[in-house]
């Protein structure tokens, strides 16, 4: 069953890759414009003060100084416990992603939209979301580590449904914001889901 498992997941893995490589292409070649436009017209429009506090809060949960605490946190906590195994799949998958969002941002140079509330505008490119990337192996990886050793059922499906909903918050937070297009989002995801797939399907 393990082995069927990790095949799946790589398999799955490559699905993620070329659909980041065909949105990479439209992206590229102004495919996406009106996609991105019309969902971020569409997101703006429920814009409320307390929205706005809300998803100002829920972004933070994809930033890089929240996670590599929280990261380094849990790499004690499950070494300690000895699951050692499972603290270097964490490590490997977090910042995998963040230096693969480094190389694809830089790969593809995508300037930012126009930020929305008078945020600052970030340094880094567009395309892909980091948050998006990060917040998806970090909170993947953790999901399915946490749900390793639970049966089938509810349990399982409870945890791994939280984190998803938390991924797709920060990645919703990003559009409504302002600082990123949903391609980015959606990049940033399908590029997370092929590096976070690869890393469980190569585990030791």
């Amino acid at each position: 069953m393990e082995k069927r498992n990790r095949r799946l997941a790589a398999v799955t893995a490559l699905l993620m890759a070329a659909l980041f490589l065909w949105l990479a292409y439209a992206v590229t070649h102004g495919r996406c414009e009106r996609f991105d436009q019309a969902v971020r017209d569409g997101v703006h429009a429920w814009a409320s003060a307390p929205l706005t506090f809300a998803m100002r809060g829920i972004t933070q949960l994809g930033s890089m100084v929240l996670l590599v605490i929280l990261g380094g946190f849990l790499f004690w906590r499950l070494a300690k416990v000895g699951r050692r195994k499972e603290a270097i799949t964490l490590a490997i998958a977090a910042l995998g992603a963040e230096g693969l969002d480094q190389l694809l941002k830089l790969l593809f140079e995508r300037p930012r939209p126009a930020v929305f509330f008078g945020l600052a505008q970030p340094a880094t490119y567009s395309f892909p979301s980091g948050h998006s990337m990060a917040s998806f192996c970090f909170y993947g990886a953790l999901a399915l580590i946490a749900s390793q050793g639970a049966q089938p059922g509810a349990r399982r499906w409870a945890i791994r449904l939280a984190a998803a909903a938390l991924i797709l918050l920060v990645g919703l937070s990003r559009i409504y914001l302002g600082v990123h297009y949903p391609s980015d989002v959606v990049g940033g995801y399908a590029a997370a889901g092929a590096w976070l797939l690869l890393v469980w399907a190569a585990r030791g």
